[in-house]
């Protein structure tokens, strides 16, 4: 059975969903007409397909980003009328499923709805696997956080990838208060919660930015981060993955059940190193740790963050006493603190600053060249007719 949501109204469409209700090969899970009235239901279960009428002539962008905040399930756009050619044009650039001008026989309904819902199965199980990509630090202190927050929104507002930053520093994460969110729920909201994890559940759970990244903030309280065990960590990054361009992952200093399930799934591991002794000697250790791991010393990439002339020790040096290449280096910014206190990200605050230059070419460097999504775009037919 497909499960299919309606929002919208317009004219023939109540006559469209009792066509459907009879249909053995739909389930019609609920129907709205104001699409806030809908987001609880759309953001509450697994979805296949929303069907989205309009009386607008003209392609209406506005309403299907409003569907969008609440689902990433396919969307079939209904309309009582409007010129072909500019809402097709339009259609593509939005990512609708399919455009149909009413009436239309109910078989040819459903035919589009199950060309819309096997496309979406087809991205998630072959064509599209998002990125993960864990920044990590040994040491606390180490500006990871404040790099995983400027990383992910790079990624979201300037390389356009649909980005989720994961903060799995359980105890004591500060990804949202660094961006200046105050999310209504966590990571811990969302493990405990009951039924399966999926893309649609996971999507009621994150906090959105501003810039376009998704936020799914670490637990309120340390003592919440109990729960959220290895298990948990391994299905959320799966369906994260089937849902997202790239997973930003900021993590805690330490090799604990959480983290090993991370790196077992990570594509891309930023190690941050330090122009200081302490954060050398626990540097060591982790590629240590690494090794004994089997963790692809290809996978690294390490990063010397807060780069400076005047701490006493030079880059090389460090290369040199780890035996490894730093690929990346970000300046030590005072402004970063500034925008860390405001509550957000300095890339977005002064995109011309040394740093932002920086993490820009890092954001390069680790974001998704899967162009699948694309392809599909390009390659898809919508059947715009009438009956």
């Amino acid at each position: 059975m497909i499960r299919v949501y309606f929002t919208g109204d317009c004219d023939g469409y109540e006559a469209l969903q009792a066509s459907l209700v009879d249909s053995e090969e739909i389930d019609v899970v609920g129907a709205s007409e104001q699409v806030d009235a809908a987001a609880a239901p759309l953001a509450g279960g697994h979805l296949d397909c929303v069907i989205h009428a309009t009386r607008s002539k003209v392609f209406p962008a506005e309403q299907v980003a409003a569907v969008r905040e609440h689902t990433r399930a396919p969307i079939v756009l209904v309309a009582s009328g409007g010129e072909s050619a500019a809402m097709l044009e339009q259609a593509l650039e939005h990512d609708v499923a399919d455009v149909l001008l009413l009436p239309q026989m109910t078989h040819t309904i459903v035919f589009s709805i199950r060309k819309a819902s096997h496309a979406r199965r087809q991205l998630q199980t072959a064509a599209h696997r998002g990125r993960v990509i864990t920044v990590f630090s040994p040491k606390g202190g180490t500006g990871k956080t404040a790099i995983s927050t400027n990383l992910g929104a790079t990624l979201a507002k300037n390389e356009g990838k649909r980005t989720l930053l994961l903060d799995l520093d359980l105890q004591f994460g500060d990804a949202a208060i660094m961006l200046g969110l105050e999310p209504a729920k966590t990571i811990y909201d969302l493990v405990v919660a009951p039924g399966e994890l999926d893309s649609e559940k996971l999507a009621g759970y994150v906090t959105k930015h501003q810039c376009g990244l998704d936020v799914l903030a670490a637990p309120l309280r340390p003592e919440d981060a109990e729960l959220i065990v290895e298990s948990k960590v391994t299905a959320l990054i799966e369906v994260a993955k089937t849902s997202y361009d790239a997973i930003v992952v900021d993590t805690s200093p330490f090799f604990h059940g959480p983290m090993l399930a991370t790196l077992d799934r990570t594509d891309q591991l930023l190690v941050l190193c330090g122009l200081d002794v302490p954060t050398l000697k626990n540097v060591r250790l982790a590629l240590q740790t690494l090794e004994l791991l089997s963790f692809p010393a290809s996978r690294i990439e390490y990063v010397m963050n807060r780069a400076s002339a005047n701490v006493g020790l030079k880059t090389r040096e460090v290369e040199e006493g780890l035996k490894v290449k730093v690929g990346h280096e970000l300046p030590l910014d005072r402004n970063v603190q500034v925008c860390v206190n405001r509550g957000e990200p300095a890339v977005l605050a002064d995109p011309r600053s040394d740093f932002a230059r920086g993490i820009t070419a890092l954001a390069k460097q680790v974001a998704p060249k899967n162009t699948a999504t694309r392809q599909a775009k390009k390659g898809r037919m919508l059947s715009f007719a009438r009956a």
